[in-house]
């Protein structure tokens, strides 16, 4: 079977779902507002010019993991889905899930946001297989680090890869859907790249290579 590979943020949702999580703990004063938000929007600059350090985004955005307790973070995550994220969720991207699902495809969501955000949103976009950043968990708690290779850049080809060895499939005839260019590493891999609602950059790549380009929005 072929496996379709879907970028979220931007691409499935309308919006970046590690961006709304931030302004959500900031509106439920889970968060010091003025320092994080000033971080966050900093953060996010930095994703679209493509320049983030994935490793210091993490240790800022990991920490409210680490100072709450599991009950608590579990009751903020359920109120964050139904308030923030449920209506980010482009219906042209459900349509989109379904066709590939019809045609016997392996659907995979796979993203630099972090897994605690958005195994949830996978349910919600029934999406069985998710490829995410991994917060480090340890003892019952997350510890603020990040644990393993981040699915970011040049990451998300390393853990698609450990993916596939894992899962015995192959990229034979695979779909990858994306808006950003940060995605660019994982693009040149698939057998058809696609581009969604595209930044400047990945719009002008994705003409001269001839890579269609389609819009959810």
């Amino acid at each position: 079977m072929s496996v379709a590979l879907f970028d979220l943020d931007n691409t499935l949702l309308e919006g970046d779902s590690d961006y709304q999580w931030g302004q959500f703990l900031v509106e439920r004063k889970v968060v010091d507002a003025t320092v994080y938000e000033r971080e966050n929007r900093r953060f996010f600059a930095q994703y679209e010019a493509g320049t983030l350090d994935i490793y210091e985004f993490a240790r800022f955005a990991y920490r409210p993991l680490a100072e709450h307790a599991l009950e608590h973070l579990f009751a903020l995550r359920a109120n964050y889905i139904e308030e923030r994220i449920i209506p980010l969720i482009r219906p042209k991207a459900r349509d989109l899930l379904a066709q590939h699902r019809d045609r016997g495809n392996i659907l995979v969501i796979i993203t630099s946001t972090n897994r605690f955000i958005t195994e949830p949103i996978a349910e919600q976009l029934g999406v069985d297989d998710l490829i995410a950043t991994d917060p480090e968990f340890k003892d019952g708690r997350y510890t603020g680090e990040l644990a393993g290779i981040p699915c970011f850049q040049e990451g998300k080809v390393k853990r698609l890869q450990q993916w596939l060895k894992q899962t015995e499939n192959t990229l034979h005839d695979s779909w990858f859907y994306t808006d950003s260019h940060n995605d660019l590493p994982l693009l040149q891999h698939v057998s058809h790249p696609v581009v969604v609602d595209a930044d400047g950059i990945l719009t002008e790549i994705a003409r001269k290579k001839g890579w269609p380009s389609i819009s959810l929005s």
